[in-house]
Parts: C-alpha cells; sequence; structure tokens
C-alpha cells in the first residue's frame, strides 16, 4: 500500500450483507471499512462525521431508504456512492437507477450466499470497483436546483461534412454513470425517432432488464433489450445483452461472444465498428460518461467512415474516461455536455435545428 487506505461505510440492514461486504472489502490491503449502518439514517450519519472516501449502498433498508439515503448524502456531504443491490427487477431496480439519477456512480449485485462458490471472483470485481470510484470526484446534487430550460451553454461544436438528415441509425455507448446520462439523452427524443438507436451499456450480469424497464419508464421512445437475429426498427432504443457484444449487420442486431480477456462486456467498440461497416456516413456515434477508452477506437472508425460523431464533455461526465480517449485520438468531431446531445442528435437525424 503506497498510501493511505480507502475508508468506506458499508450500509445494509443485513447482518449477514454487512458482514460479507465488510470481509470482502477488508481483504484487500489498500480498503479499511470504517463503519457499518443498517439503515438509510444511520448511513447519512456516519457519512456526515466519518467522511468516508466510498459508501457501499443497500435500496430497501428501515427508517430511510438507500434512494433517500442517497439523495440526503449528495446534498450535503457529497460521496462517491456505490448501490449494492439484490433486486435485479421490478420496482426495487427502479429504485436503484433512481439512486445513480441522484449522484451515486454504479449499481452491482449484492453477494448472497448462494453465490459462495463465485465468492472470489465477485470479491474480485467489488474490489476494483470501489477502488476506481472512491477516486471519482463527485458533485453537489440537488433536485430542482436547475429549472426547466436552464441548461449549460452547447460546447465546442465542428461543422459536419453530411448534411444534417439522411442518418439511418445511431449507435451510443456508455459505463460509468452511464444510466443517468442515457436517461437525459433518450428522454428528450420523441416516440417518432425516425431511426433505431442501439446503446452498449457497461452494466453487472442480470441488470439490463432492470435498466431497460426503467429507462423505458421514462422515454418516448420504446426502449427494450435487443434480440439475436431481429430487424431493428424506427423508434425504438436497443440494448445489447448482458455478457456478450452486439453487432449491427445492416439492420439485424447480432450476438457476438466477447474475445477472449475482453475487460468491458458489451463492447462499444464492437458495436460502432460493425455500425462504421454497414452503415457509414449514414450512422451518428454517440460516447458517454464511463471508466476505461472503450468505444474510442470504435468511433475513430466510425469518423472515419464519415460517421458524425459526439463525446459527452469533462465537467458533466461522471467519469471522463471513455469520452477523453475518444477525443484524444481524435473520434469525436463534436464534444458537447449532456444536456446538449440529444439536440445535436435530432439535428444531425432529422434536420431540427
Amino acid at each position: 500500500m503506497t498510501g493511505p487506505p480507502i475508508r468506506v461505510v458499508v450500509a445494509d440492514d443485513s447482518l449477514v450483507a454487512r458482514e460479507m461486504l465488510r470481509q470482502i472489502l477488508d481483504s484487500d490491503p489498500d480498503i479499511e471499512v470504517v463503519g457499518v449502518a443498517s439503515d438509510g439514517q444511520e448511513a447519512v450519519d456516519l457519512v456526515a462525521s466519518l467522511r468516508p472516501d466510498l459508501v457501499t449502498m443497500d435500496i430497501h433498508m428501515p427508517r430511510m431508504d438507500g434512494l433517500e439515503a442517497t439523495e440526503r448524502i449528495m446534498a450535503y456531504t457529497p460521496t462517491p456512492i456505490l448501490v449494492v443491490s439484490s433486486s435485479v427487477h421490478g420496482e426495487g431496480m427502479g429504485r436503484a437507477f433512481d439512486a445513480l439519477s441522484s449522484g451515486a456512480l454504479e449499481v452491482i449485485k449484492k453477494p448472497e450466499p448462494s453465490d459462495w462458490q463465485d465468492m472470489q471472483k465477485i470479491g474480485r470485481t467489488m474490489i476494483r470497483t470501489v477502488k476506481i470510484l472512491s477516486k471519482v470526484r463527485v458533485i453537489t446534487h440537488l433536485r430542482g436546483k436547475y429549472k426547466p430550460g436552464q441548461e449549460r451553454e452547447v460546447g465546442r461544436r465542428a461543422p459536419h461534412p453530411e448534411s444534417p438528415g439522411g442518418r439511418v441509425i445511431v449507435a451510443v455507448g456508455s459505463s460509468t454513470g452511464g444510466p443517468s446520462a442515457l436517461l437525459s439523452v433518450l428522454g428528450k427524443l420523441p416516440a417518432t425517432f425516425p431511426v433505431p438507436v442501439v446503446v452498449a451499456q457497461h452494466i453487472a450480469e442480470g441488470f439490463v432488464p432492470g435498466l431497460v424497464g426503467w429507462l423505458d419508464a421514462g422515454c418516448r421512445m420504446k426502449i427494450r433489450a435487443a434480440e439475436d437475429g431481429e430487424t431493428v426498427k424506427p423508434g425504438m432504443v436497443y440494448f445489447a445483452p448482458t455478457g456478450r457484444n452486439l453487432e449491427m449487420d445492416g439492420m439485424v442486431a447480432r450476438y457476438a461472444t466477447p474475445l477472449p480477456g475482453q475487460l468491458y462486456i458489451p463492447s462499444a467498440d464492437t458495436l460502432f465498428s460493425s455500425v462504421a461497416r454497414s452503415h457509414g456516413s449514414r450512422s451518428v456515434g454517440v460516447i458517454l460518461t464511463g471508466m476505461g477508452a472503450d468505444g474510442a477506437e470504435g468511433l475513430k472508425s466510425m469518423r472515419a467512415a464519415g460517421a458524425a460523431t459526439i463525446a459527452q464533455d469533462e465537467e458533466s461526465s461522471t467519469v471522463f474516461g471513455m469520452p477523453k480517449a475518444a477525443i484524444d485520438n481524435g473520434a469525436a468531431v463534436t464534444v458537447l455536455p449532456v444536456a446538449a446531445i440529444a439536440d445535436e442528435v435530432q439535428r444531425l437525424v432529422m434536420g431540427v435545428t
């Protein structure tokens, strides 16, 4: 260990879950669990007094649930929050994604006793996630702080060589912070959007149905998980499945087996590259907030094929890794705050000015 340990508060109403999380995190010498909370109010109080580097947050807890606790923490003592949820379907999953909208950074599945045979793998994933997220600079989140229409001024925009119309597909790649960014972008597109949107979002296994349902409730376009071999249609958003890559063969969605050693699944690079091959200048590529560099090379291939390419700017990104990599390698023609991306996509696809 080269510096002080990462100080973590664990919030969960289950004693078994708290102890399991404590054991996983304390097994790494670079992490120290400095407090445990059995409900949301206790978590809020511990964060205020201990000022940890990160909080793991359960959603279903007595007195104050994890969503309200996240809102309180992000409003008064902004701290990186990792949602650790056992709910992968229904209302509980929706509240987990609502916590992301309130400033939490990521959601992962809570380890359970039935996962014991995979506990080493689960532990490695959780420790890696905690180490990365603890370094994220978070900001205050106050719901209603900005009135509708009070969005940031659009960032730098370069003219595209293509005319505004003539696009046939939009491809999007995102990771950490992606669900909230996706809601910001997709939620502004009309139900009559004339082309399909395909998305590669890095997310823990089992959470795609919950993400799809949460976004579908907040968007006018229809949101669904892509099926292997189906033809994508206008006015629809299609998500890559968990554990598989998604490629476009013309307008047909195809599942693809991840390459050996592939770090991020589904791969934005794979999706973007397939769109570049199939549609070239008739496509739009968008890369949103996320860790790492996935998507940069694929987006560069889209730009080389004549596509319009957009990257989220640093100030509005939860993690600037993926957009930065795309900007640095020349893949992104346009760099915009997330609040302005939907308008640019509509301008490119529909000729809206």
